[in-house]
């Protein structure tokens, strides 16, 4: 019996039987569903990568607005356009580890205030031009620009000085900073040509593929690199197309129907159904994403801690984990930070949902009854209309006038995330502490779409960094962690399990914790088995 499963799950691999015909194949010969499919997985990875074919991905996250300027990268669809055609100096890996990329190595000085990443030769941009230290340099000179607008711009200020010597990029720090190499790995530092000083959205890079149709909010289509410099890891399909489906239902259909292989952001009402298809497979990560609803502290009536902290009570966090994630996530404490980051402090107390509490800070902040705006859209992360819905019920029950108003997606991200004052919102997470507070808290950084700005919480921040004391270090990223959940204008109510979907026939998964869908790397790190 096992001979003949091996020799089934091979004909799976090369296309010769589908997924579905398998598991019955073998529920015949006694073998549970569970075991059939990890014979399946077992028998993909050993048959390797597969070149060739067109491979589809059907994703959420995508507006008429976007660019391929990686400076302004806001949402999935751009970020997958990235990762396919631009790479940065390191990467974080799937467990965590640091990877060289467009660095061949990097060291620090024994204070962590200079690194040292020593650059790739040989390596080729897609217009030819070899890639230099000089290009990296401009890189990142770019992103330290306020014009250029930045969602790297907060992890680029503790940057003095940046220097070219040989072969090697050379970073001097202000404030020593052992996690720099990991702030590095931040997306919106691709290495262009020049920096991408003249035109950042040419979509030129050093990654597996160039682009061969650009079409914002409707699809992008890209062509694999003859010439690419890591071809045995990444870039297997011949073609790659990402279609924006920002409509789950749509986006659930396209899979089902075999119009795309994979899909992000699966909608957890459908998920456990969705799995049960033979020839599809739901991939669930947990990780450091979260979704939230978000409050402009600088803006009436939210420049109000008492309005704040009433609403921070009103809302039923264990409500929404139920209802909204279904069982993929957890409940979150209005501080980014969860288990998954190191120097994770458990002792910090969990907020609970408190309806007297949350009246009596509505009470005392003295708001005159007119109603509170908070905006959504289904794109704002899966259950984002139905969470404001069920936010807003917990709300009233506390006499607060909550006032839904419903978005369309196309602009969310342009027009309503880091404009308006009161909206929801997600975040993927980072690898490590520094890179979440310096990208969205820091009070300089670009995207702090909570206009949280304390002179003391940036001084920790640096204090923090230059630390090396992990005992010392971690009371220092408990105490941000309560100015963030006390003072504030973040409500983080769960943290998001990466629910993605992908067709049978692709293989090359691995679960990534960093992001969804493999760190938005699945479409350039997996092939086709039947290409």
């Amino acid at each position: 019996m096992n001979d003949e499963l091996k020799h089934l799950s091979t004909r799976v691999t090369k296309g010769l039987m589908t997924r579905r015909e398998f598991v019955g194949r073998a529920a015949a010969l006694g073998v549970t569903a569970v075991v059939a499919n990890a014979m399946l997985a077992s028998a993909a990875k050993a048959a390797g990568p597969v070149r060739g074919g067109t491979l589809k991905l059907g994703a959420s996250g995508g507006e008429s607005t976007n660019t391929q300027d990686p400076a302004l990268t806001a949402s999935e669809v751009p970020l997958y356009n990235l990762r396919h055609w631009g790479e940065t100096l390191v990467d974080v890996g799937a467990d965590g580890s640091l990877e060289m990329r467009m660095a061949e190595s990097v060291e620090g000085s024994s204070d962590a205030k200079k690194w040292v990443f020593k650059i790739r030769k040989g390596i080729p941009f897609s217009n030819g031009k070899e890639m230099t230290p000089e290009d990296v340099m401009m890189t990142m000179q770019r992103h330290s620009n306020e014009d250029s607008q930045s969602g790297a711009l907060g992890i680029m200020r503790g940057i003095e000085e940046m220097s070219v010597d040989g072969d090697n990029f050379i970073v001097d720090l202000s404030t020593g900073n052992a996690d720099l190499p990991y702030l590095m790995a931040d997306y919106h530092l691709m290495i262009q040509p020049g920096g991408g000083m003249d035109n950042p959205a040419a979509g030129i890079g050093t990654g597996p593929y160039t682009i061969e149709f650009d079409e914002p909010g409707v699809r992008h289509g890209f062509k694999r690199r003859d010439d690419y410099w890591d071809a045995d890891n990444r870039g297997f399909a011949e073609f790659s197309e990402q279609l924006v489906l920002n409509d789950a239902t749509a986006r659930t259909a396209a899979l089902q129907s075999g119009q795309v292989h994979m899909i992000n952001r699966v909608d957890p009402k459908v998920a456990a159904l969705l799995d049960r298809a033979p020839s599809l497979s739901v991939k669930s990560t947990a990780g450091r994403g979260h979704y939230v609803f978000i409050m402009h502290i600088d803006t009436a009536p939210f420049d109000n801690n008492e309005l704040r902290l009433a609403l921070k009570y009103a809302i039923n966090r264990e409500e929404l984990v139920d209802k909204i994630l279904r069982g993929y996530g957890s409940i979150g404490n209005d501080f980014p930070i969860n288990a998954g980051y190191p120097l994770f402090d458990t002792t910090i107390e969990q907020r609970q949902h408190d309806v007297a509490k949350a009246a009596e800070h509505y009470k005392k902040s003295g708001h005159d009854g007119s109603p509170i705006i908070l905006r959504t859209a289904d794109g704002a992360f899966p259950g984002a209309v139905d969470a404001a819905a069920l936010f807003q019920q917990s709300a009233q029950a506390a006499g607060i006038p909550l006032e839904i108003k419903r978005e369309p997606n196309d602009g969310y991200w342009s027009e309503v995330w880091n404009v308006q004052p009161f909206c929801a919102s997600y975040w993927g997470g980072r690898p490590v502490q520094d890179q979440m507070y310096s990208t969205a808290y820091l009070s300089t950084a670009d995207w702090n779409d909570t206009r949280f700005k304390k002179p003391e919480f940036d001084e920790k921040l640096l204090a923090a960094r230059a630390e090396i004391d992990e005992a010392k270090r971690k009371a220092i990223y408990s105490e941000m962690a309560m100015m963030v959940r006390d003072e504030g204008g973040l409500i983080l109510p769960m943290f998001n399990d990466f629910v993605g979907a992908i067709a049978s026939n692709v293989g090359g998964w691995v679960d990534d914790p960093n992001g969804p869908l493999m760190n938005n790397k699945a479409p350039i790190k997996c092939w086709l088995t039947d290409a």
